[in-house]
């Protein structure tokens, strides 16, 4: 490994960061960590082909 984030891995991160703050700011969309694990896993597995 060298060292660098490839775009997919960078996209992941941003998407999970994202889908959880915004369901920390607002408790009605569910828990935190979950909504950014459950992010995360359907855009790995969507990006996963690639």
């Amino acid at each position: 490994m060298n060292g660098r984030l490839d775009q997919s891995t960078a996209l992941l991160l941003l998407a999970g960061g994202g889908a959880t703050y915004v369901a920390f700011r607002h408790p009605t969309f569910g828990t935190a960590l979950l909504v950014g694990v459950g992010v995360v896993t359907l855009l790995h597995l969507l990006m996963r082909d690639r």
